[in-house]
């Protein structure tokens, strides 16, 4: 197989050079390029295409969310994956709402950032479980057996079967704690799982719980 060709974009020289030394090694990566700042980012992306964006959010000119947000519209196959000193909620909401494939604090070890490039690159999303099980809790509050929110139970493509799902998997369930609280098997959660997310237009479990949040199906935590 061909190696998984990679872009590196951060501000800070030091920094493009250790995640450099430190993908370079492995034979089933390549790096093809660095960029300083988004803008630069958007420029070499178009001209090398490569298979995935190893991505600083912080940067001048144009920062990660917003070349995020540009690769994902002009190139689809690109496979973004943000990297961040500052792992706030609201930096890992906007560059995952921009496209982001996964995010990942930049105190990650060599190997956990190598499996994630992996991830992300074969199509699926990686998000630090510290990261997602913070969002989770932090903005995410419906109680087993609440009604769904009007917003969410208005929305005539979706079932009330896929609207409990919903709910459900916003709250932090896997899909065998899915299937037990609807009484179903893991293979009909998976089958709901793939229409609810086309339904959506999310690609992951982490932008369905942002999607849940901001329609209102879940309401923010107040309070501890």
């Amino acid at each position: 197989m061909s190696a998984i060709r990679l872009l590196i974009v951060d501000d800070q020289p030091l920094v493009r050079r250790g995640l450099s030394l430190i993908l370079s090694p492995d034979p089933s990566f390549e790096v093809v390029g660095e960029a300083a700042d988004g803008a630069q980012a958007v420029e070499l992306a178009h001209r090398l295409r490569p298979d995935v964006v190893v991505m600083d959010i912080r940067m001048p000119v144009l920062d990660g969310v917003g070349a995020t947000e540009q690769l994902t519209r002009t190139l689809p196959a690109c496979r973004v994956l943000a990297l961040s000193t500052f792992d706030l909620d609201e930096y890992v909401v906007a560059a995952l709402r921009a496209g982001a494939c996964g995010f990942l604090p930049k105190d990650v070890s060599p190997e956990d950032l190598a499996v994630a490039v992996r991830t992300v690159h074969s199509g699926e999303a990686v998000v630090a479980p510290r990261l997602l099980t913070r969002l989770i809790s932090a903005y995410v509050r419906a109680p087993h057996g609440a009604p769904p929110a009007p917003a969410a139970a208005a929305r005539a493509d979706l079932t009330p079967r896929e609207v409990e799902l919903w709910r459900l998997m916003a709250t932090g369930l896997d899909n065998t704690g899915i299937a037990a609280a609807m009484d179903i098997s893991t293979s009909t959660v998976k089958n709901h799982i793939t229409s609810l997310f086309g339904k959506l237009d999310v690609r992951d479990r982490a932008q369905a719980v942002i999607a849940a949040y901001e329609s209102g199906l879940v309401t923010a935590r107040t309070g501890s």
